[in-house]
């Protein structure tokens, strides 16, 4: 007697339909994320930085790159910001967005990795409690 598997058929969404059920929106945030002390990147991302820029990959990894000694990972350079005191290099602090997003590295592209991102939940909560819609938390 051989017995039957069922296989549920996995189908894939569109991308229109995946981006309707996330609970945050980015272009309502002062970017908490790009503001993390270390914004890890690989080969990949510096490659597809230098093809951006127009630049060999050794002048995207001295340029736009530092080594962490503690991690053991080159990650991206920040700036200084009003708000985080610093932020990714290539964040435009005036509009409050990224200046390479078509070029951004794997980690940006995936952040939260969820359908919700705690920072934003968080912010729409203290905006709320000020009574502010422009209120930024930076705790």
């Amino acid at each position: 007697m051989t017995t039957q598997r069922r296989v549920i058929p996995i189908q894939k969404q569109s991308a229109n339909a995946a981006r309707s059920k996330v609970a945050y929106d980015c272009t309502k945030c002062p970017a908490y994320c790009c503001s993390y002390p270390l914004i890890e990147v690989g080969k990949r991302d510096i490659a597809r930085l230098a093809k951006h820029f127009g630049v060999s990959h050794g002048d995207a990894e001295r340029r736009f790159t530092k080594y962490d000694p503690g991690a053991k990972v080159r990650g991206l350079r920040h700036q200084q910001d009003e708000h985080f005191k610093q932020v990714c290099r290539f964040f435009d602090t005036e509009k409050r967005r990224c200046t390479v997003y078509e070029a951004r590295p794997a980690v940006c592209r995936d952040f939260p990795d969820g359908k919700r991102c705690g920072y934003y939940d968080f912010l729409l909560f203290e905006r709320e409690q000020q009574g502010d819609p422009q209120w930024v938390a930076t705790t």
